[in-house]
């Protein structure tokens, strides 16, 4: 029988250290952002976590669960994969501040691309680059990264939500493939450029793209018009 490795700890009164006893081990983080898109199986997880390995990702979902941060979806069926509790979802808010930081740091990036990129990773790079309080409209955008379709809607009083699946009336569409999307966010391709030579290709006004590129960062601090929450209701 094989035994799980006695887990290791910083032993630090601090809430950090504390953290990171549960998730601070390599690829637990990654496991968690796949978690933040949905509940997913085990046979998912290692087709989107290429290296980990299937006694490595055994051992994180088991700790994980053990700390409370997962949950099996069916106690009665070992192939029904899993999702965050309550507790795990706590961690959206840190995921989301620590990808919007790594996009920040690949603009500098020198060398060679990292190899490995997927479509769904997209979904949590939006949700870290939109800002509520740069929205200016309530409509929604849908994006389609290669196959993987999700849009973020505006909502009243500025609130911003991004969800898996089509728009049903969406202001603009966005399409393109996983590459030229993280290009783009991280400031590696000028946006303008990719809409003029057709790398991102758009659907809608173009008052809508702008809104939906100043909601994501893309044009700076250059807002006109009066943002969404500063907005009486009524």
């Amino acid at each position: 029988m094989r035994t799980r490795p006695e887990r290791r700890t910083y032993d630090q009164q601090c809430g950090l250290a504390f953290a990171l006893d549960l998730v601070g081990e390599r690829w637990t983080l990654l496991i968690v952002r796949e978690f933040l898109l949905g509940p997913r199986r085990y046979r998912e997880l290692l087709e989107a976590l290429p290296g980990i390995g299937t006694n490595l990702l055994a051992d994180r979902l088991a700790a994980l669960t053990a700390a409370g941060i997962l949950r099996p979806v069916d106690e009665g069926r070992r192939t029904g994969g899993y999702e965050l509790t309550e507790r795990g979802e706590r961690l959206r808010e840190p995921v989301l501040a620590m990808a919007r930081f790594g996009l920040a740091l690949l603009a500098e990036q020198r060398g060679p691309r990292a190899s490995v990129v997927r479509a769904s990773w997209a979904v949590l790079a939006v949700e870290a680059m939109v800002d509520p309080v740069r929205a200016l409209a309530e409509e929604s955008y849908e994006f389609q990264i290669d196959a993987e379709v999700f849009h973020v809607s505006v909502e009243g009083g500025g609130a911003v939500r991004t969800r898996l699946g089509p728009a049903e009336a969406p202001a603009l569409r966005v399409m393109t493939d996983a590459r030229t999307f993280f290009d783009v966010g991280s400031g590696l391709l000028d946006p303008v450029e990719a809409l003029l030579t057709g790398v991102v290709r758009v659907d809608g006004a173009a008052t809508a793209v702008r809104r939906c590129m100043i909601l994501l960062g893309l044009l700076g601090n250059e807002q006109h018009g009066e943002p969404v929450s500063a907005r009486p209701e009524g």
